[in-house]
């Protein structure tokens, strides 16, 4: 086995944060709950961004903001998450990269499907209220992985909300037996219970057989996936 290029390498959402403080007011007039997070539709993604203040855009995403936090502590890291041809595509790459993380999934071109954003409210009393459109993400096919970049990574690591898309769903799965046959590590989070009762069964599969060295998980979404 070579010597690892990357100490991780990370699949998931491309998302960009997009904040701007609000009132009690405003969330009560759009029909959002505080401190809650809901999945939007474009049109209401367009709606809602009208309705907002000025804001500030901060790439995020589950997987991109663990890799950050790595690139900060020194660690090498690469990303794998697709964005759309537009200006939030453009401001996800630049963030990324700009952290260090090595960032070469192609756009995703000629789709009327736009990058992903996540359109937050910030009340005064710090409450955030999260308003996500997964647009362009939900669409990462395997031939945008580089299987070669996977082979290079020590820890390969799946962020599990993008297992409910099928198309990325199969990414993941063909990135894990890359990652297997060069003898790296697996790593896999769990998100979110909604995503365990949607695919328990391939989730336990994938652990039952051995295809995951390193499982990341709250007691919530343990208690999910082993239905206690």
């Amino acid at each position: 086995m070579t010597s690892p290029r990357f100490d991780v390498l990370a699949i998931g959402n491309a998302i960009v944060d997009v904040m701007a403080p609000a009132d009690d007011a405003l969330l009560a007039k759009e029909g959002l709950t505080k401190g809650g997070m809901m999945l939007i539709d474009a049109d209401r993604a367009t709606s809602l961004y009208a309705a907002m203040g000025p804001a500030q855009e901060i790439s995020g995403g589950s997987a991109a903001n663990t890799l950050a936090g790595m690139a900060a502590m020194g660690c090498k890291c690469a990303f794998i998450g697709q964005v759309a041809d537009d200006q939030l595509g453009e401001v996800f790459a630049h963030d990324v990269r700009a952290l260090g993380i090595d960032y070469a999934t192609p756009v995703r071109a000629g789709s009327d499907v736009p990058t992903a954003r996540c359109l937050i409210l910030v009340t005064p009393d710090g409450q955030r209220t999260m308003n996500t459109f997964l647009g362009a993400s939900q669409f990462l096919p395997a031939s945008a992985l580089d299987a070669a970049m996977i082979q290079e990574a020590a820890v390969l690591y799946l962020e599990g909300y993008l297992w409910d898309p099928e198309e990325p769903r199969a990414a993941m799965r063909a990135a894990i037996d890359a990652a297997r046959s060069a003898g790296r590590k697996v790593a896999f989070t769990l998100s979110d219970a909604f995503v365990i009762d949607r695919h328990r069964a391939d989730f336990l599969d994938l652990l039952g057989n051995g295809q995951i060295d390193i499982l990341f998980s709250n007691e919530a979404e343990i208690c999910s996936l082993a239905e206690v």
